[in-house]
């Protein structure tokens, strides 16, 4: 069995994704390590032999696919931080880090590590996997070929071994502080709604206007001037006619009028307008009907909704858009993306015509377009390769982990240039990161699995598993307690932002589960970029200065 699998790396590869996947779906006090366990699958099957070891275009490849779609799901959260505080969220990041990096220079110094094994415990204390490509990469850029064999293994290693309670630890300092300080995660998302959307369950609402002093101020104006976070849809006047609401609209005494907004935002409202009213105007579908369709044509996509000719060549309106498992009420600066699902208020008539200007094709959803995707690619490979002149002479490149990722985060800002539209539909991006770190682990747990087990059993793993411990933990805990403490930062960015500053899905994903909004999804945009940036500069500094 061994030789079928060392002669064949096709099959090597999918036994390794599969054991993964089984590994990564066992779960401890409700937390997993989802594609992480790919790696340590790799690292069992490589100690069985030297030779189960799949070629390096695997990890390189994997790599390089993982780290720029991220750059492009991130990309516009991330410019768009810094109009709300993102200077000071990242400055903080990059302090946290910056700390990570004299603890793992104390790690070295008393427990005498390699200095290859310092770096990949940094790497692997902070869960970054760009990091461990970029010093890979470094390893075989700068050391001469007969020796790169020797040390390649040794960033792996320490990776490996400070993996999981990267992910354990930081999950349990999360538990810890929200249970010390009483953290209530629904107040603070009603109280959020500037910085994006909550994941609150939006629903239609019909009011019946009943106050004369609401037609004194239009639409735009209540909505601005009260503070609502709401859209409107149509209204119905007296004598039964029906439009839909422009912000220039001005309620009357008797108007049914329609709003999209979460239950707790809808009190207010109705308490300026007038009263609930009993028939749902939405259920009247013979003037105005309403569909939700997929964005699928490129025509559409990175341009604020605002611009959308479609919308003007019609009497429509959108009213909300659904992103992934994500919905939120639009606004004249929403921009759509491959894959939304945009809710439509248009004449009956008209929804063919308008369902085609949007494409709402699910086979186009499905398609990828490659000349983007290589042109994207190989900016970020250009990017890479660009030298970068450090003190003491050192120069230093972006590489594969960061190039791709640069030019990610600014392709998916700018959306789109001319007729080439950048994104990438939400489900494609989502399996090209899946894809990506699956092949990037199985390739480098499988070249690094018999070096990893056999500094175990000589007894040096245990040094350094308890220093990555105490990197990790000592680590989150001051990032959520300055943040909450000093910075006031709401919990819910926070722990969001904690994820981002460990670049780690995992914890994502428990603070999405204890939070029960989207506010962490917002706070691991805002910091992810930087964190992992800074984590692959941190890991080579710490490569050349310790060797």
């Amino acid at each position: 069995m061994l030789q079928l699998l060392i002669d064949n790396q096709l099959l090597l590869l999918v036994v390794v994704a599969a054991f993964g996947y089984l590994i990564g779906q066992v779960k401890v006090k409700g937390s997993s390590l989802g594609v992480a366990g790919v790696l340590f699958a790799g690292l069992a099957v490589g100690a069985l032999d030297p030779a189960l070891k799949l070629p390096e275009f695997t990890t390189l490849l994997g790599l390089v696919l993982f780290v720029y779609a991220v750059g492009l799901s991130s990309g516009p959260g991330f410019f768009a931080s810094f109009r709300r505080k993102g200077l000071r969220d990242n400055l903080l990041v990059l302090g946290v880090l910056t700390l990570a990096f004299g603890l793992t220079i104390a790690a070295w110094y008393v427990l005498d590590l390699e200095a290859a094994v310092a770096a990949g415990l940094y790497a692997g204390s902070l869960t970054n996997t760009p990091a461990l490509a970029g010093l890979l990469e470094y390893v075989r850029a700068t050391l001469p070929p007969e020796l790169v064999q020797a040390v390649i293994d040794e960033p792996v290693i320490g990776y490996s071994i400070a993996y999981p309670v990267g992910v354990v630890g930081v999950i349990a300092a999360i538990f810890f502080t929200q249970r010390l300080w009483k953290v209530d995660y629904a107040a603070e998302a009603a109280a959020l709604h500037d910085v994006g959307p909550s994941g609150q369950a939006l629903k239609s609402y019909s009011i019946r206007v009943t106050r004369p002093d609401a037609a004194a101020r239009t639409v735009q104006d209540l909505v601005e001037g009260e503070g609502w976070d709401v859209r409107f849809g149509r209204v119905q006047h007296g004598d039964g006619a029906q439009a839909l609401v422009e912000a220039d609209t001005r309620l009357r005494v008797g108007d049914l009028v329609s709003v999209v907004a979460a239950e707790e935002d809808f009190g207010p409202v109705v308490a300026y307008l007038g009263e609930p009213a009993s028939e749902r105007l939405e259920s009247d579908r013979s003037q105005y009907d309403f569909r939700r369709i997929f964005v699928s044509k490129s025509g559409v996509t990175g341009r604020p909704v605002r611009s959308l000719r479609v919308l003007k060549s019609y009497d429509a309106i959108i009213t909300r858009v659904r992103r992934g498992d994500v919905e939120w009420l639009v606004d004249g600066d929403t921009v759509l993306e491959p894959g939304d699902r945009v809710r439509v208020v248009a004449r009956p008539e008209d929804m063919a015509a308008i369902s085609k200007q949007f494409g709402d094709s699910y086979k186009a959803l499905s398609e990828v377009n490659l000349l983007t995707l290589s042109l994207g690619l190989l900016a970020g490979l250009l990017v890479g390769m660009i030298p970068l002149p450090l003190p003491g002479g050192i120069t230093f490149r972006l590489g594969l982990a960061g190039g791709p990722l640069i030019a990610g985060l600014v392709l998916g800002r700018l959306g789109r240039t001319g007729p080439l539209a950048w994104y990438l539909p939400y489900s494609a991006n989502l399996l090209l990161r899946q894809l990506g770190l699956v092949l990037f682990f199985a390739g480098v747990g499988t070249r690094a699995g018999y070096a990893f087990f056999s500094t175990l059993s000589q007894g040096g793993g245990l040094a350094v598993f308890a220093a990555g411990a105490v990197i990790t933990c000592t680590t989150a805990l001051l990032m959520l307690w300055l943040g909450y403490k000093l910075f006031r930062i709401p919990m819910g960015l926070l722990v969001g932002m904690l994820a981002g500053l460990h670049t780690q899905p995992a914890v994502l994903s428990y603070a999405l589960d204890q939070s029960r909004n989207e506010l962490p999804n917002i706070g691991y945009a805002t910091v992810f970029p930087i964190a992992t940036i800074a984590k692959i500069l941190f890991a080579q500094l710490l490569l050349v200065l310790l060797v």
